[in-house]
């Protein structure tokens, strides 16, 4: 399979590509579930609320930080996170302005 030509398409686009891609797996919505509803940075719980294991768990808390959805702290020898609040705000004005577009009714 090929790359992906993303240098031919808006930045607006390949942004609204790249936070799709990170909210295509149940296991990163489950996270951000998780620590929207503790509403506070969340440190080891989450393994044993999920059910991952570790590693995958470290790996979707990667892919999720590396959009700026959440955000890590170091406290002693574990990382909390949190909802990068001003991210969260700007991810959602971005899928909104997406997802509000008015359509043709008169398609098909």
């Amino acid at each position: 399979m090929g790359l992906t030509k993303s240098e031919i398409f808006t930045e607006e686009q390949n942004e609204i590509a790249a936070i799709a891609k990170v909210l295509g797996h149940p296991a990163r919505i489950a996270i951000l579930e998780f620590i929207i509803k503790l509403n506070t940075c969340v440190c080891g719980d989450l393994v044993k609320d999920i059910g991952l294991a570790q590693p995958t768990i470290s790996q979707h808390l990667k892919e999720l930080k590396k959009v700026g959805i959440i955000k890590g702290t170091i406290e002693g020898t574990s990382v909390c996170y949190c909802i990068h609040q001003e991210d969260w705000s700007k991810i959602k004005n971005i899928l909104n302005k997406f997802l509000n577009q008015n359509l043709n009714e008169n398609c098909c």
